[in-house]
């Protein structure tokens, strides 16, 4: 059984940077699709970063790129987002999300969540 925790979420002022954590438990297989997701009240859970823990393919959603960054340390099976930039709009909660068998920004193709970390982003 996966278990993912993220941390690293607070409040900012628009411009700003922020960086997210997300420690893993409990992995069985030799590599994992990682991702970022966020989603707000009302709203659909949108794709924002993932990469291949194998190959470090990473994915971005075409909006993001350029502000945010995705980032891994194996030896410390951590998933990281670096956040700059960051406007109003980036507001959400942001979740961590895995799956052994799949990697992209599609939600419905992993198979593991974490209970998410709250951003927000003053102007």
């Amino acid at each position: 059984q996966v278990q993912l925790v993220e941390s690293g979420g607070g409040s900012v002022q628009a411009g700003g940077s922020l960086r997210l954590s997300c420690a893993a438990f409990g992995y069985t297989y030799s590599t994992y699709c990682m991702g970022w997701f966020r989603q707000t009240p009302g709203a659909e859970r949108e794709g924002v970063a993932a990469i291949h823990t194998g190959s470090g393919r990473r994915y971005y959603a075409d909006s993001l790129k350029g502000r945010f960054t995705i980032s891994q340390d194996n030896a410390k099976m951590t998933l990281y987002l670096q956040m700059s930039s960051l406007k109003p709009e980036d507001t959400a909660m942001y979740y961590c999300a895995a799956d052994p068998s799949r990697c992209s920004l599609v939600g419905g193709n992993f198979a593991y969540w974490g209970q998410g970390t709250q951003v927000t982003v003053s102007s």
